[in-house]
């Protein structure tokens, strides 16, 4: 898998991120639209995929899946899914993006207490870039699991949250 420099895909994405939240955010102006994911991480190295979190009261989660369905996003298979996440990946017409689809309050929320870390430590970063080189010539599936063991040990370093989300 070909990994990017941050400086090769970051300002496209970023240009992408802000069209497509205000897109969006007209459709669900009730949501909460988080840039997450690598490509809103400087220094972060990636695929170059952009990955959006559209955080929804868990009430609409539901409802909110429906009007994005219905609008030409699919369904990813083969991820989690629950009444409290659910992840969708841009139709083709659409640019390319993935949204995850998070009821506030929930553990999902761990979307941006990761990016959080990351933006609030340059080392951290770092390490994270060394495992997805590391994983780089893997089968996506063992490139993905590799990720996601260094997300979790971060994950479990960080102060506990509430239900709200906030740090206790």
């Amino acid at each position: 898998m070909q990994l990017f420099s941050a400086e090769q895909y970051q300002p496209d994405l970023q240009q992408r991120f802000v069209t497509l939240r205000n897109s969006l955010l007209r459709l669900l102006p009730y949501a909460r639209i988080e840039h997450v994911g690598s490509s809103a991480v400087p220094g972060a190295i990636s695929k170059a995929d952009l990955d959006m979190a559209v955080v929804v009261p868990l009430a609409q989660h539901a409802a909110t899946v429906q009007t994005l369905l219905a609008q030409g996003y699919t369904e990813q298979e083969d991820t989690l899914r629950t009444e409290a996440l659910c992840m969708l990946n841009a139709g083709v017409a659409m640019p390319e993006h993935a949204l995850q689809i998070v009821a506030a309050g929930s553990e999902f929320e761990d979307f941006m207490r990761f990016r959080d870390a990351l933006l609030a430590d340059p080392a951290l970063v770092q390490q994270y870039n060394a495992v997805k080189q590391a994983a780089s010539h893997l089968p996506a599936e063992a490139y993905r699991a590799a990720k996601s063991s260094f997300i979790e040990s971060v994950l479990q370093r960080l102060p506990a949250t509430t239900e709200q989300g906030h740090s206790a």
